[in-house]
């Protein structure tokens, strides 16, 4: 392995600038989160895009601000601009629970220590550094900038906010994936074109209280104010639709304006989804792979520790879940690494120290997504459609799983790796030849195949969500049926290589829809199939998703029909109760609650004398199918 000196990193202290035999810096980063200078990470990418053009860069990684604030004058002023981003999560997420509880750990920080990264980051950074630096230009950016980019519900200080550029005085916003706006607005700056005239790139943001720069090949689209948003919830959920179209279009020459006060908002549209060629740059920049030495003492920074030996294969994702933020940042369209870019980067991990033979991912945000793309891409260019494969698979969406099985055997083949594991959730429905009906059957088992004999370390991850359609179909996801079809392959293919995995389904309490009895129900029918539930959460609003707008408005954004929402804390965590009926210390409230729901029916089913037992492989292989009983099944019969 390659031994590296403390100047391939990025400097971070004016030691380490003058090690390099810098005078004045080009750009100074500012990051929320520890420096890993890894591709897996923003702040790193960021930083060593800005060096490919020639830049003098340095990084500040989560700056102090509870001292005297020395950290952001300690490099002086960069003679180009501020970059700044709150890191990998927005802030608000990094330091709280869903029940607005501080976290115990921080998973972007050295020890995983709490305390690292402020409250709303990206806005206090901002702040800090136009107090010192009123003159000095500031580009904000990251997931945080990314999702907070209009008006917004903010669930922590539970209130509209407006744009994060009105509060953080930053000049210009790159939303979504940075490489290619970032590389435009350094050509434009090494040009010599000055900071403030930066108007027409694409996937950027600023405010303006002057007259709109023209573009003859750009439409506008005004959406409501922030003023009229704080008076009209449902002129809030109204823009929603707007913001998710533009975010979603393969090719969107349409630019957002809003008003917020008695300046404009523009928002420049995006650009398409990268090309191979393009990603695969993203990943050729000369990274160490490794956090800053300055942590060695400080102990391990686990989302490093998580992902140092995973392979990141493509980027976005068309699922158009109603609860996630991956298509407002990343965008529906994936792009995909070339075969001989990941190998490259396999080769390189195979080269740590510290590699036992064992890849723990292969993927990306929905793992089995890779290289799938529409068969006619100019029908993609017209489409406005938030998700590819609801209500149904588009049928010009290609879902082979030829180029992912390829990619996994290959990987397979390398003589340093014992061991590839897909560790990123992969959309079972994809896999369900019923729900993906124009794929071919014997393919999509050969991939389940090939996922459960090579790459599950025992427990396979999906997320079925919810088991009420109501609710499924408020969140964008299938019906459960196809959850059930899913677990008999599961189960069959489990019977044939006399394997004994786990199917580990994952769920969310208290989603917008989501009623007391669709939980009891859930609680019911899950149990029914022998899962005794672990890996759950309880809804958590976040920025520039359907679900969130309608939690605080109460209407959805495309329909503007009301929808019931769950926001007390008392109603939260009764619904989030149900997931653990096998708790005896739930059993007398579960009792009560189905007596306040009237439904005596499911109280066997829940609290039943039989005790709970999952069942074993040894099940498996002696019963030829599972029968499905109770309520609920009935119904469905009946239906």
């Amino acid at each position: 392995m390659k031994k590296y000196a403390i100047t391939d990193w990025l400097p971070t202290t004016l030691k380490e600038v003058r090690k390099r035999g810098w005078e004045q810096l080009d750009v100074i980063v500012f990051s929320g989160d520890a420096y890993i200078d890894h591709p897996a990470f923003g702040p790193a990418v960021v930083g060593r895009i800005f060096e490919s053009f020639g830049l003098k860069v340095a990084i500040v990684p989560q700056p102090n601000v509870r001292d005297n604030l020395q950290d952001f004058t300690k490099l002086g002023a960069p003679r180009l601009f501020f970059a700044v981003t709150a890191g990998s999560m927005d802030s608000m997420i990094s330091n709280y629970t869903a029940s607005k509880k501080p976290r115990e750990k921080d998973a972007y920080s050295p020890g995983g220590e709490w305390g690292n990264r402020p409250d709303y980051a990206s806005v206090k950074y901002s702040q800090i550094l136009k107090k010192f630096y009123p003159d000095v230009p500031i580009l904000l950016g990251g997931i945080e900038g990314s999702l907070r980019r209009v008006t917004h519900y903010d669930y922590w200080s539970d209130q509209l906010k407006p744009s994060i550029l009105a509060d953080s005085g930053a000049d210009l916003l790159v939303y979504g994936m940075g490489e290619l706006p970032l590389r435009e607005i350094v050509r434009l700056v090494v040009r010599g074109v000055p900071f403030e005239s930066i108007k027409t790139v694409r996937q950027t943001g600023f405010l303006t209280d002057e007259k709109l720069p023209k573009n003859k090949q750009w439409e506008d689209i005004w959406i409501h104010s922030h003023e009229r948003c704080l008076k009209d919830k449902k002129v809030f959920a109204q823009n929603f639709k707007s913001l998710e179209i533009e975010s979603n279009m393969m090719k969107s020459n349409r630019r957002i304006l809003q008003k917020i006060g008695l300046k404009t908002l523009v928002l420049n549209p995006t650009y398409s989804a990268m090309t191979e060629k393009e990603i695969d740059a993203a990943y050729e920049l000369p990274f160490t792979r490794m956090p800053h030495p300055k942590y060695r003492k400080r102990g391990h920074i686990p989302a490093y520790e998580m992902i140092k030996h995973s392979i990141n294969i493509h980027r976005g994702c068309f699922g158009g879940c109603s609860f996630c933020t991956i298509s407002a940042h990343q965008g529906k369209f994936i792009a995909s690494r070339s075969k001989q870019s990941i190998l490259k980067e396999l080769d390189q991990i195979t080269k740590q120290e510290d590699f036992k033979g064992y890849i723990s991912d292969i993927g990306g945000p929905s793992a089995n997504m890779y290289k799938m793309k529409g068969k006619d891409l100019s029908i993609c260019e017209k489409c406005t459609a938030p998700s590819c494969i609801n209500p149904v698979v588009c049928s010009n969406l290609d879902t082979s799983h030829a180029n992912l099985m390829d990619i996994y055997k290959t990987v397979d083949k390398h003589p340093k790796v014992k061991k590839a594991f897909v560790g990123s959730g992969i959309r079972y429905d994809l896999t369900v030849p019923s729900f993906n009906k124009k794929a071919d059957p014997k393919q999509l088992e050969a991939y389940l195949e090939q996922l459960m004999t090579r790459h599950t370390s025992g427990r396979l991850k999906v997320a079925p969500e919810h088991t009420s359609d109501r609710v499924l179909k408020m969140m964008r996801k299938p019906s459960f049926k196809y959850f059930h079809e899913f677990k008999r392959i599961f189960d069959k293919i489990n019977r044939k290589t006399g394997l004994k995995q786990q199917l580990i389904p994952y769920f969310i309490s208290s989603h917008p829809d989501s009623q007391m009895e669709d939980m009891a129900n859930l609680a019911a029918e899950t149990k029914q199939m022998g899962f005794q539930l672990e890996q759950v959460q309880d809804f958590t609003p976040t920025p520039m998703t359907v679900a969130t707008v309608a939690y605080y408005s109460g209407y959805h954004p495309y329909t503007l029909k009301p929808v019931k929402t769950v926001t007390n804390r008392k109603e939260k965590l009764d619904q989030w109760k149900f997931f653990f009926w096998y708790k005896p210390e739930n059993r007398k409230w579960i009792k009560d609650k189905l007596m306040q729901l009237g439904r005596k029916d499911l109280m066997e089913v829940l609290l039943g004398k039989n005790t709970y037992k999952p069942r074993t492989t040894k099940d498996y292989k002696t019963t030829k199918s599972h029968k499905r009983s109770g309520p609920h099944h009935q119904k469905r019969r009946r239906k």
